[in-house]
């Protein structure tokens, strides 16, 4: 009798701590399931933009160029009709803007497509009315009004509609963004609300033993969040921004067609020095030595570009060549100098790249004498770099390498700046004094 007695009460008490166990799990099931669905909607939504704007990407970003200069030579009988490449441009054109249908869900944007569609009938109406009139001989002058008063205002509102487009596109993609943010701070809030729940629950049935179970557990979500964070800047760090390649290769393509040999030998040199230090076999801390060589082949590609504006000086301390940086740490920063200081400035510009050496640390200072920053904005950008939250208008790319610093050495290091506006704007980049 004792022994069923026992074993009833055994039977009893693994039935009532299954019950408290599922009584435990229940509030985490339903959070999960309401989290699950909720990230499921967000990614749904998050896919849809991203699709509209790649599909939005793959319109001819030289349409206009292309379609005007091939009208003309239409017109002046460089091309006949059956060897133009005007349908061919419009039936590419017209793809991309079919498909931008399927993915917007805005009024705005669905009238910008409405749009883009009537230019595009406009000039196939264009181009029939040109090849109409090269049957006679007297209205080259009508076919030039043509092309000069509607075929080159048409081309260039298309490709301002298709730029409006992929602009709105990603403004609801940078709101996605910021209503995942809100959505993860409340899911951290509610996760936070159960897991009280659940200590205080496990506290009552078994006393001590969440205490043991859930400090490794909340270490090693900790260490999971850094090392995620570090593998998504290292993502971010491994990006080549396209439109630096396409132009430099477009560069080159001029320099040929000018008989510049020797300007093509350089480009292609530096262009070459600039993916090998870029890549540098897979290594994401290099030394400053080369990543100077990375800087100074971008600065040498950039020079040749901007030949008129454009300046640049390195005087780093060859004492310095064997410390440790993050590999392409000083080039998105003199990218920034170039982009937005020396290109908004009226006249040539100077960058100039040089190092100090303190006792505890070291600093790589990028200075320009480009158009600078506003009080406010200079506030914006340091408020966005000291609270880790990149706001709407902030430099994402100095936004980068401030939190791939501080990953990699520390909160003690990072980026610091000091601009005025019309006078040119400094950064500076504190290191830990880490050598080779």
């Amino acid at each position: 009798m004792n022994k069923d007695r026992r074993k009833k009460s055994r039977s009893q008490l693994a039935g009532q701590i299954r019950i408290s166990y599922f009584i435990l799990l229940l509030p985490t099931i339903i959070f999960m399931m309401f989290a699950f669905y909720n990230l499921w909607k967000v990614n749904e939504r998050y896919n849809a933009m991203l699709s509209s704007v790649v599909t939005a990407s793959e319109f001819s970003l030289d349409f206009k160029e292309d379609f005007d200069f091939e009208t003309y030579l239409l017109i002046v009988g460089n091309a006949a009709p059956e060897e133009s490449k005007l349908q061919g441009l419009l039936s590419d054109a017209r793809s991309v803007v079919e498909g931008l249908k399927d993915y917007t869900n805005t009024k705005d944007n669905q009238k910008r497509i409405e749009s883009a569609e009537k230019y595009l009938n406009n000039l196939e109406g264009y181009i029939e009315r040109i090849q109409e009139n090269l049957s006679y001989e007297d209205r080259y002058d009508d076919n030039m009004l043509i092309w000069e008063n509607d075929v080159q205002i048409v081309t260039a509102l298309l490709q301002e509609t298709i730029n409006e487009y992929i602009y709105y596109e990603n403004k609801q993609l940078q709101t996605a963004q910021e209503e995942s943010e809100a959505f993860y701070i409340n899911s951290v809030k509610i996760s936070i609300g159960i897991f009280a729940f659940i200590v205080v629950s496990i506290i009552v049935v078994s006393l001590v033993g969440p205490i043991w179970i859930t400090r490794p557990i909340e270490e090693q979500v900790k260490d999971e969040q850094k090392r995620l964070r570090k593998a998504e800047f290292e993502v971010l760090q491994a990006q080549i921004n396209p439109h630096f390649l396409y132009n430099t290769l477009d560069a080159i393509v001029w320099s040929a067609e000018a008989g510049n040999n020797k300007q093509v030998v350089k480009m292609v040199g530096s262009l070459s020095d600039f993916f090998r230090s870029a890549l540098n076999k897979g290594k994401e801390i290099v030394t400053i030595r080369e990543e100077l060589q990375h800087v100074r082949s971008y600065l040498e590609i950039q020079q040749i570009r901007y030949q008129d504006i454009l300046e640049y000086e390195i005087t780093v301390d060859e004492a310095l060549d064997a410390y440790l940086i993050p590999k392409i740490t000083i080039q998105p920063i003199v990218e920034n100098a170039l982009y937005h200081g020396i290109k908004n400035k009226r006249g040539g510009g100077k960058i100039t790249v040089s190092g100090n050496e303190a006792e505890e640390y070291i600093e790589i200072i990028v200075e320009d004498n480009g158009m600078g920053m506003t009080s406010e904005r200079l506030d914006e950008v340091r408020e966005s770099l000291v609270n880790r939250r990149p706001g709407q208008d902030a430099i994402y790319g100095m936004y980068n390498v401030n939190e791939r610093i501080r990953l990699s050495f520390g909160e003690g290091y990072g980026l610091s700046l000091d601009s005025v506006y019309g006078d040119g704007t400094t950064v500076k980049v504190k290191l830990p004094k880490i050598l080779t």
